[in-house]
């Protein structure tokens, strides 16, 4: 998600590869950075650190504001954050979920609940019907133009491929703006 928001920006930071099959993540050098075990982690030069995504991406956003990927005015600001939360909860959650709860990746780093990992399958799916209408009528999640949503809603829908999860043939809407996402080139380059 951050590589994507970085490279819609024109950002170019040093990045390090942490190896989470091996659980590089669980090494005491890592959860001194982020208790938590979870990537990504941003370091500043001061020695402090920042964790999760989306913080990463507001810090980036508030740095260099162009082009806006959070909106330009209290409105559209606020309509992006609607639709980013959406994507959050309706399709990167619910497909988060599946792949907590039924891939052998996580067999013995997490309880396993194989019911939850059905119903986060049978709800994205559900989630992508919707959105599917949604996108019947605009060109992006949010709107008119690219944001922050849209890297949310494609990186959701990309995880995807790992719990089997994929768009059905009839949502074309959903189709169509994910293909074209995932062309651009902060996403295929």
């Amino acid at each position: 998600m951050v590589h994507i928001f970085l490279a819609e920006k024109g950002i170019e930071i040093e990045t390090i590869e942490i190896d989470l099959a091996g659980k590089g993540n669980l090494s005491a050098d890592f959860i001194a950075k982020n208790p938590l075990a979870r990537v990504p982690v941003l370091e500043f030069d001061d020695g402090a650190y920042l964790a999760e995504s989306m913080a990463i991406c507001r810090y980036f956003e508030e740095t260099q504001p162009e082009p806006p990927l959070f909106g330009v005015d209290a409105r559209d600001k606020a309509n992006v954050e609607m639709w980013n939360r959406r994507m959050e909860f309706e399709i990167l959650a619910q497909v988060s979920g599946c792949f907590r709860h039924s891939h052998p990746y996580w067999e013995g780093r997490i309880t396993q609940v194989a019911d939850f990992g059905d119903l986060c399958r049978k709800t994205v799916l559900e989630r992508m019907e919707w959105l599917d209408g949604e996108l019947a009528g605009r060109e992006f999640i949010a709107g008119d133009r690219f944001t922050v949503a849209d890297i949310t809603a494609f990186c959701g829908i990309a995880l995807g491929r790992i719990p089997k999860i994929y768009i059905p043939e009839e949502r074309a809407n959903l189709k169509r703006w994910y293909e074209a996402v995932g062309a651009r080139p902060s996403v295929a380059g």
